[in-house]
């Protein structure tokens, strides 16, 4: 008897210190529930991009903030404007919290000029900095996708810039660069899991 309540008592203190989030630490994306060990980590790497503001944005801007990640083109007439309306409810749910982010990667950047983006960002009602439209290299954009945020899971791994990304997975990074979400960003039922999920990371301790 006395094992089985010392075994629960256990169970119960490593249940009271797990994460109310997962980690995701490669791209099956199995949920890993306690830090993951050194060498074991992954971590978004370095980036710089040009905003809807003409402005350079990058790690430097997302470091110490949580930031919901997407990739998209603004002539896209099929998964985008989905994923664009339930983004905008999670979008309008932190409005003003300054601690959360959310950035819009353009895969077709070529297309996507500055002017562009922010035409389409006036189109769309996303205004002020806390949503920012992401457009640079080709290249770039394309290994951050498939290789950092692992939009395209384990298939996205071998692929290069010359088979086109779209993908409706969206990414939720916390203040670390961790990656502790991944959602269908064309079904509405995720945005209360992704408001949930941001809930818990902003009372994290970092």
């Amino acid at each position: 008897m006395l094992s089985l309540a010392l075994s629960a008592f256990v169970m119960g203190c490593s249940r009271e210190n797990r994460p109310a989030v997962p980690y995701y630490t490669e791209a099956t994306f199995t949920p890993v529930w306690e830090m993951p060990a050194s060498g074991h980590d992954h971590q978004i790497g370095l980036f710089r991009f040009t905003d809807q503001y003409g402005q350079a944005f990058g790690s430097k801007e997302v470091s110490g903030k949580i930031y919901l990640a997407n990739f998209f083109f603004t002539s896209c007439k099929g998964i985008c404007p989905k994923m664009l309306g339930n983004m905008h409810k999670v979008y309008r749910h932190f409005s003003g919290n300054r601690d959360v982010l959310f950035v819009s990667h353009s895969v077709t950047p070529e297309m996507d000029s500055v002017s562009r983006l922010k035409q389409y960002a006036a189109d769309n009602n996303i205004s002020g900095r806390q949503w920012h439209l992401l457009t640079g290299n080709v290249n770039d954009i394309y290994r951050m996708a498939r290789q950092q945020y692992m939009v395209e899971e384990a298939d996205g791994l071998t692929r290069d810039s010359t088979e086109f990304l779209h993908t409706e997975n969206m990414v939720l990074v916390d203040r670390n660069g961790r990656i502790r979400g991944l959602y269908n960003g064309t079904v509405a039922t995720e945005v209360p899991r992704i408001i949930a999920d941001i809930d818990a990371l902003l009372k994290e301790q970092q």
